[in-house]
């Protein structure tokens, strides 16, 4: 039974059944009872099924549920994901491209039949709280009960999300997967932003499946957000509660294992706490923004729930995300616990159970098998986790409007060259800052340490169309919102000593960091005027508590600019502009490049 009356869906779902050709269609309305007997029905599956789910223990992870995707299954692919405009330079530099007559026409015959003997869901969600301005609808059709029950947590799902579109409008993402033969040779991840339209097809993974994460909230989402004056960006958005009652709203960037959730979560540091001071997560991953009725940018977070890794995640190093798993849940290619139908992954604590079933089924000795330097639990093994179980969860969570953006963070994984945190001049010498997001690789990443990867934004893989376009967007934000536009930093919680050791805490400490720039927000501290930008003055930042940890000494080492490693630095900037950029189809424009030069001269004076 339909759920809209809008013509525009009804018509796209009935050309998706025809060229599917499902047993059966339901049409997830979001209720209970449904998600109840999908539960039911995905759980009561044989043992060998690769769609099979597991109960988990209902004394201590109650609503909670377990799945394994098959082993060449385990993450997003790059290589199988395409952005399909009419022309390759639309996509530019950081995109796979092909025309999209060419990947329908390669597509379809993969899709002709594909659901067969299998009931296809469609699925109607809102990306946003219900009635936002700011929200947006899409419709995925799947063939995949784990879709259903992960995209009731990560989106406000079902009947409800039809409010938002109406009978009539055609704005709407349309997003078809099927799992197929979940064969790689056959995966492709493919976003056709003109069309508003996304498939995926040959995986089971979250994040090639939940299309309303990357797919849609970034990759489409940026690429409406151009057209339509608004921004889709890879941020965590988080909101600083001062003693007074003053909440301030900041939302930052980071690149992959440099701490984001942490962030997202922080648990301010004793002495904060005791002041007064609470920290409140938006998101942890996902910012839209656009400027409200009084020219200020308001952001909220289009997701309804976390997908976060789990190996790592434990009491001490993110607390609040480890609560948000204590119930209705998903866990994602971790290892059970068989004698009590729990969870485990590396780093949880340092006791692997005995009885395990490591991520690919098998059953194992957890002691023995992870001392033998094996992982009970795939590095990549997520959790799906309502928002609502966040303990430091916003009030302003479900706000339609939004939350005020005072500040924009940039950040990276760098051992020398970036000091702890820098003011950018302006929004122009910000948006340049953003361009230059880079990280250096750890061990873990590539097996090649210090390596730079260029990571623009932190949105590389997610930008939906021509870099260099999207850099321009930021530009005319700046220009929209003129001298209300948030103030954008950068900061680098990863500087090293001599011997290699982080020479900053991190973690719940960053609070002393982001206390400083609320107070450059209200104008209440000075700073020291350097050639990349305004540096804090040692005493602004509140050390009490960590003293004999951060020496001033070392405080002179985290906020130094060595003019040496940044003449490298911006020479490394030009050729990544020229060569991996601009040589390649990416429109940079011209007051980038401006800032490279004014940053040079203020080098070389």
């Amino acid at each position: 039974m339909a759920l809209t009356k809008n013509p525009n869906v009804l018509k796209w779902v009935d050309e998706m059944i025809a060229l599917t050709k499902p047993d059966k269609v339901v049409w997830i309305d979001g209720s209970k009872e449904q998600l109840d007997a999908l539960t039911e029905e995905v759980c009561a599956l044989p043992e060998g099924n690769r769609d099979k789910m597991y109960k988990l223990t209902p004394e201590t992870l109650p609503g909670c549920l377990y799945h394994r995707t098959l082993p060449n299954d385990v993450a997003r692919v790059e290589d199988r994901t395409f952005i399909c405009t009419p022309t390759k330079e639309e996509a530019g530099p950081t995109n796979n491209w092909m025309d999209p007559k060419e990947m329908y026409a390669k597509l379809t015959p993969m899709y002709d039949g594909v659901m067969k003997g299998r009931t296809m869901y469609v699925i109607p969600y809102s990306m946003g709280p219900i009635g936002s301005p700011l929200a947006k609808v899409g419709v995925e059709i799947t063939d995949s009960i784990y879709v259903v029950l992960n995209m009731n947590i990560m989106t406000r799902m079902g009947a409800q999300a039809f409010e938002n579109l109406g009978d009539t409008s055609n704005d709407f993402v349309r997003g078809l997967h099927s799992k197929a033969d979940v064969d790689p040779e056959k995966r492709y991840i493919v976003q056709f932003p003109q069309d508003n339209t996304i498939w995926s097809i040959n995986s089971a993974y979250g994040g090639n499946v939940l299309l309303g994460k990357k797919c849609f909230a970034l990759r489409i989402a940026s690429y409406q957000g151009k057209n339509e004056g608004w921004m889709a960006e890879h941020m965590l958005i988080l909101g600083v509660k001062k003693p007074d009652g003053d909440i301030k709203y900041i939302t930052a960037a980071f690149p992959s294992a440099c701490g984001k959730t942490n962030l997202a979560m922080l648990i301010p540091p004793a002495v904060y706490k005791e002041a007064g001071y609470e920290v409140f997560t938006v998101g942890d991953d996902i910012a839209w923004m656009k400027p409200g009725e009084d020219g200020r940018l308001y952001a909220i977070n289009p997701e309804n729930g976390f997908f976060g890794v789990a190996p790592g995640t434990n009491a001490k190093s993110n607390f609040n995300a480890l609560e948000c798993t204590r119930k209705n849940a998903i866990f994602t290619n971790v290892a059970i616990n068989n004698d009590d139908m729990t969870v485990w992954w590396e780093k949880l604590d340092k006791n692997p159970p005995v009885n395990a079933t490591e991520w690919k089924g098998a059953k194992v000795n957890g002691v023995e098998f992870t001392a033998e330097g094996n992982t009970l639990a795939h590095p990549n093994s997520r959790f799906t986790a309502p928002a609502v179980n966040c303990p430091c969860l916003s009030p302003e969570f479900n706000n339609p409007k939004g939350v005020p953006v005072s500040a924009i963070i940039f950040g990276g994984r760098r051992a020398s060259t970036t000091p702890l945190v820098y003011q950018s001049f302006d929004w122009t010498h910000g948006t340049y800052i953003g361009s230059a997001v880079s990280s250096e690789t750890t061990a873990a990443a590539t097996g090649a340490v210090g390596v730079l990867r260029h990571d623009p934004m932190a949105m590389k893989p997610f930008i939906g169309y021509n870099v260099g376009d999207y850099w321009a967007h930021w530009l005319e934000m700046g220009e929209k919102l003129g001298d209300k536009a948030p103030k954008i930093f950068n900061v680098n919680w990863f500087k090293q000593d001599e011997n290699g050791n982080f020479m900053w805490p991190g973690f719940g400490d960053n609070m002393r960091v982001l206390d400083w720039i609320i107070k450059r927000c209200e104008g209440k501290v000075d700073a020291v005027e350097t050639p990349i930008g305004y540096l804090p003055k040692k005493e602004d930042i509140n050390l009490k508590g960590i003293e004999d940890e951060v020496t001033p000494e070392i405080m002179d080492k985290l906020l130094t600019v060595d003019v040496d490693l940044w003449k490298k630095e911006i020479a490394e900037m030009r050729r990544y502009y020229n060569d991996d950029i601009a040589a390649k189809g990416g429109h940079i424009p011209q007051a980038l490049y401006d800032q490279l030069d004014k940053i040079e001269a203020n080098l070389n004076k």
